[in-house]
């Protein structure tokens, strides 16, 4: 199944895609976090049909409680960075008011212009869990969807810790759809690819995570519980522009995107913040 979050007429809502239309289920939880905590409604719930074309697209869990990023989780990437090999993933957050949904745009801060790209899978979860062993961690997924962990570099290297250029506000497009477990057989054959202007400039399989999603999810939840509609970013693949020769940021007017096969295609253009 899959779902996206909406604004229609001014009013949140959520429903489950059905070709160019939505159903609205927005009469069982007011939100698809809601729906989540509550237990997805049956797969023939009905509600009234929405064209999708007239909705605005929301992020796809539009009030995580938390969001969790995993820092260089592809060995492409450690590469490129220099990062040496650590024994535990390294984990970072963002905040709630970063994330963008399909329909809006990237907004280039005034006070930097080292804005890069970095596509990744977001693993919604789906379930309350704490200490939750490696091989029961899967469990716990409600679902996935696209993610583009955009970051000021500059920021992100001021100092050791990335907080800073990780949580400009509208830097991170998340959606357009959450897709189900059960859409995505072999998950480590899904690849993760980010094409900006028409130039494929990332492009890995989940199997070359160093960390895969179940020993993430479960050394995240040692040390904090994790919840329905909590959201991970599972790191990048190697190409981001910081480490280009020359370093290739993003601009107004560039178009970013991110596409994961069987999960979705995430589109964003890039504005001058005001």
């Amino acid at each position: 199944m899959r779902y996206l979050s909406f604004r229609n007429n001014g009013k949140g809502g959520w429903g489950r895609v059905a070709g160019d239309t939505i159903v609205d289920l927005t009469a069982y939880a007011p939100d698809l976090k809601t729906a989540l905590v509550q237990g997805l409604p049956a797969e023939d719930a009905t509600g009234p049909r929405l064209n999708r074309a007239a909705l605005h697209l929301l992020p796809v869990i539009p009030n995580p409680g938390k969001i969790l990023c995993v820092g260089h989780n592809y060995e492409s990437h450690r590469v490129e960075t220099g990062r040496a090999r650590t024994d535990h993933p390294s984990i970072f957050t963002r905040f709630a008011d970063t994330l963008l949904g399909a329909d809006d745009p990237i907004m280039r801060p005034g006070i930097s212009g080292d804005l890069d790209y970095e596509a990744e899978l977001a693993v919604v979860i789906g379930r309350h869990g704490r200490n939750i062993p490696e091989a029961e961690a899967m469990a716990y997924v409600a679902g996935y969807a696209c993610f583009n962990d955009a970051s000021v570099r500059d920021w992100q290297w001021h100092t050791r810790q990335f907080t800073p250029g990780k949580n400009f506000p509208a830097t991170a497009p998340f959606g357009p759809e959450l897709v189900t477990p059960d859409e995505i057989p072999d998950l480590s054959a899904v690849e993760v690819r980010a094409t900006l202007n028409g130039t494929v400039m990332q492009s890995a399989t989940l199997d070359h995570m160093l960390f895969p999603i179940p020993a993430i999810i479960a050394y995240i939840s040692c040390f904090t519980p994790l919840a329905p509609g909590d959201v991970i970013a599972t790191g990048t693949p190697g190409g981001v522009g910081a480490k280009r020769n020359p370093p290739v940021w993003l601009k107004p007017g560039d178009q970013i995107e991110v596409e994961i096969s069987g999960i979705g295609r995430l589109v964003s253009r890039v504005m001058q913040e005001g």
